[in-house]
């Protein structure tokens, strides 16, 4: 069995251009020969060899260390690997020191503006580079693998290419796995290992696969599996031949379940963990049995484990032991805020963990907004600076915004994996120029997250409660152009909805995520057998799916997209037959969370409302081309939604440490299905940059977006003054916007 040579036969680092060699490398390379001398192999103590390996080394270092200070200010401003085929390049860059600039540094134009950030070229950290990306190979197979570097040097900065010849592997042609015989379903213990025959002996995947058998085993019912790793490699063929050799111990179930601490209720601490007396022991149930604890808020502390003190490896039952230390049962929660739609808002909450026992969590929340625009906390302040976006809002924002709920969560529910939800509430929430809707309900949901960490959802919901939004909505997409037909569609009703839920969270940060992604999708069916009146029934499906990729070292790639469809039934009214879709569950877009060149529920299908006591549409328009009659606008929403997203985000060159930049496109459309005369699938592109900074919640930022677009073009309606009645006077009428820039203010990343 040979071993794996730390020093290099020979490498050379050489000043393209001048072909002038580094000393210092020179002896480096002569310190490395001195290692791998035969005839000071033989004969020779090793003391001796390595006092003279140490002596050229130290030379070396000291020979490099005036090079180093002269290298201090030059920027390494390239850094390339050629000829590795076998490992990418990623892990290679990984594995060194040597660090090339950031990508705006590098980058034409912005390395002329000083952004991005500097990384300079250490001599001696670049010696051992060389020899880090030796043993990388050496590690992963390829004995025979030289490395060469070529750098270019300019007064200020400095480009690396390593080159490397890779050389022949040694190939794996017999992998031995012995010890498993007694093992139930064992080829699902053998299956998918890293370290396959065939393939180069790669130390790394040879430990994974080891590491792989021990945690399948560990998770069948052998908790004192371990396993022993032994080869035989011929440096003359190439090959190795790989033995890994498995002591699984006695077949294991579980025992007695333990509770030390101050637990406030044992008998719920056993009921959330998945282990159960006399079933097999599975490692993996224990780290779930952690999470599920933590997860009910009732605990400051706690772990699940084998109880140590008791157990032995030769046991074939295994005890464990979970230890917890309880928080605080009561807190209380306070919020004040401001929003560009809901003027100043507050919020008010208490929570009573451990509720009569057994876990049960109590919630009681209300919250406000709509404080100083809305009834009966009316401050005018929608003529001020503060809320004066509001003042074109007559629909949402006369009356005061609220919420009301009461809820009981109920962990361990028919399994320590699920959690029941009942909620009782008392609503008023709006959209921006859109609809009001009042209503008072309950619900009940249950949440199940798996042994993968996949949340499934399902609710329940029913309410009482009724919607209003403007008239002309009713008329331009449903025909309802009629008192009699607008107010039974916004009359008082029972919706009755159950909602399913999936996702897939496998991003690293839930406020600002740099890797990874996160999916879901969610499904809602409104029914008559689930208690909707005829009036509300409709299936809905959206899917939202975002990726964080790190293009570089604090350089985020992210981007979303996000796709809905809603089907209606056909109803009766004034002997028509329509698709009612109720205003708030229709989709709409624009805003700081989807299209941001777009303000809140802008984009898609509009329509247009003038309110005047003349029938003549001449004069009507005429009146308002020349600006004596006001007109007012209000998306009506769509039944189909599709929005992306690309955004990069990056330090800026002031205040790196707080302060981030984003360059950003986001796209998107919502229309109507059935009817695209009134409201077509235009795709709308708005690209824009913006600003972000570190808070406690989450980044602040404001975002500045450039649309190019006019105004949709929608119906135009009459309402009269004295009757209220609508009467259509244009079939595509537009009105000019005041900029093409639009500015997006909020809390948190937009996905």
């Amino acid at each position: 069995m040979s071993s794996i040579a730390v020093w290099p036969e020979s490498f050379d680092i050489s000043n393209q251009g001048t072909g002038k060699r580094l000393e210092s490398a020179d002896v480096g390379s002569w310190a490395g020969k001195v290692l791998a001398n035969p005839l000071l192999r033989v004969g020779r103590p090793k003391r001796l060899r390595w006092s003279i390996a140490a002596g050229l080394l130290g030379l070396s270092l000291a020979g490099g260390s005036t090079l180093a200070a002269q290298e201090q200010q030059r920027i390494v401003m390239g850094l390339q690997f050629q000829g590795n085929k076998s490992i990418q390049a990623s892990v290679l860059a990984a594995g060194i020191s040597t660090t090339p600039s950031g990508w705006f540094r590098r980058t034409f134009p912005f390395k002329y503006l000083g952004i991005g950030e500097k990384r300079y070229f250490n001599e001696t950290e670049f010696l051992k580079d060389v020899l880090r990306v030796q043993a990388l190979y050496k590690l992963s197979g390829f004995r025979e693998v030289k490395v060469d570097t070529i750098v270019q040097r300019s007064a200020e900065t400095v480009k690396i290419t390593f080159k490397i010849t890779e050389g022949r592997p040694v190939l794996v042609t017999e992998l031995t796995i012995k010890g498993l015989d007694s093992v139930p379903n064992r080829p699902a213990i053998e299956s998918r290992l890293p370290l396959k025959v065939g393939a180069p002996f790669n130390r790394f995947n040879m430990s994974a696969s080891a590491d792989s058998i021990v945690r399948r085993l560990r998770n069948k019912g052998f908790p004192a599996a371990a396993i022993y790793r032994s080869f035989q490699q011929d440096t003359v063929s190439r090959t190795a031949q790989v033995n890994l050799e498995v002591a699984t111990g006695p077949l294991s179930r579980i025992g007695s379940i333990k509770v030390e601490g101050n637990p406030t209720d044992s008998v719920f601490v056993r009921r959330m963990i998945p282990a159960r007396v006399g079933r097999l022991f599975s490692q993996d149930e224990l780290f779930i049995s952690q999470r599920n604890l933590y997860r009910t808020e009732l605990f400051q502390f706690s772990s699940v484990g084998i109880d140590s003190a008791v157990y032995k490896p030769t046991d074939s039952v295994v005890p464990l032991l979970a230890r917890v230390r309880a928080g605080r049962l009561h807190r209380a929660s306070w919020l004040l805020g401001y929003g560009t739609t809901d003027c100043f808002r507050a919020s008010l909450g208490w929570r009573a963990r451990n509720f009569t026992g057994g876990g049960r969590i109590l919630n009681l929340s209300g919250r406000v907004s709509k404080v100083g625009v809305a009834s009966p906390f009316d401050a005018n302040l929608e003529n001020s600076f503060l809320c004066g976006q509001l003042k074109a809002d007559s629909i949402g924002s006369d009356k005061i915004n609220y919420n009301l709920t009461a809820s009981l969560d109920q962990p361990g529910f028919f399994g320590p994996l699920n959690t029941a939800t009942y909620s009782v509430f008392a609503d008023r929430r709006s959209e921006f120029k859109i609809y009001l809707r009042d209503e008072i309900g309950g619900s009940v949901s249950l949440r199940r997250e798996g042994l993968k960490r996949v949340p499934l959802s399902l609710t329940y919901k029913l309410s009482y409660g009724k919607t209003e939004a403007s008239g002309a909505t009713f008329c331009a997409f449903f025909s309802a152009c009629t008192q009699q037909d607008i107010s039974l569609l916004s009359k008082s009703q029972f919706l009755g909805t159950l909602t399913a839920g999936i996702s897939l969270p496998r991003a690293n940060s839930l406020l600002d995520p740099t890797n990874g992604y996160v999916l879901s999708a969610e499904g809602t069916l409104s029914s008559r057998l689930l208690g909707s009146a005829s009036t509300q029934e409709f299936v809905k499906i959206v899917g939202d799916g975002a990726w964080y990729r790190e293009l570089d070292r604090d350089i985020v790639l992210s981007w979303r997209l996000r796709l809905g469809a809603i089907f209606a039934p056909k109803i009766d009214i004034a002997s028509q037959s329509i698709s009612f879709i109720p205003p708030d569950e229709r989709f709409y877009a624009g805003g700081p969370n989807d299209v941001r060149g777009y303000q809140r529920n802008e984009l898609g299908p509009v329509v247009y409302v003038v309110e005047t006591d003349s029938t003549d549409p001449a004069f009507i328009l005429d009146q308002i081309n020349r600006g004596k009659l006001g007109v007012r606008f209000s998306a009506t929403g769509g039944n189909t939604l599709a929005v992306g997203n690309v955004e990069v985000r990056f330090p800026s060159p002031i205040f790196s440490q707080r302060m981030r930049l984003a360059l950003f496109v986001d796209g998107g459309t919502v229309w109507e299905r059935g009817q695209t005369n009134l409201a077509s699938p235009s795709i709308r592109i708005t690209p824009g940059f913006g600003f972000r900074v570190a808070t406690p919640l989450g980044p602040a930022r404001l975002d500045v977006a450039y649309n190019p677009y006019d105004r949709p073009p929608g119906a135009l309606y009459r309402s009269s003054l004295q009757t209220g009645a609508l009467d259509k006077i244009a079939d595509s009428f537009t009105t000019g916007k005041r900029s093409n820039v639009t500015f997006q203010f909020a809390i948190g990343q937009p996905f």
